[in-house]
């Protein structure tokens, strides 16, 4: 079975990687949460 990636990180690095900030810092990042927008998530990124 495969490890998962995220499994003991502190919150604060996880955010690095998936925080709505971090998504909106590349053009694939923004391309995430136009698409949850589009869908009508309630939380576009994961929050603080």
């Amino acid at each position: 079975m495969t490890k998962r990636t995220l499994s003991n990180k502190t919150r604060s690095s996880v955010l690095k990687v998936s925080g709505f900030r971090a998504r909106m810092a590349t053009a694939q990042g923004r391309k995430i949460i136009r698409n949850r927008r589009k869908k009508g998530r309630k939380k576009l990124a994961i929050p603080r």
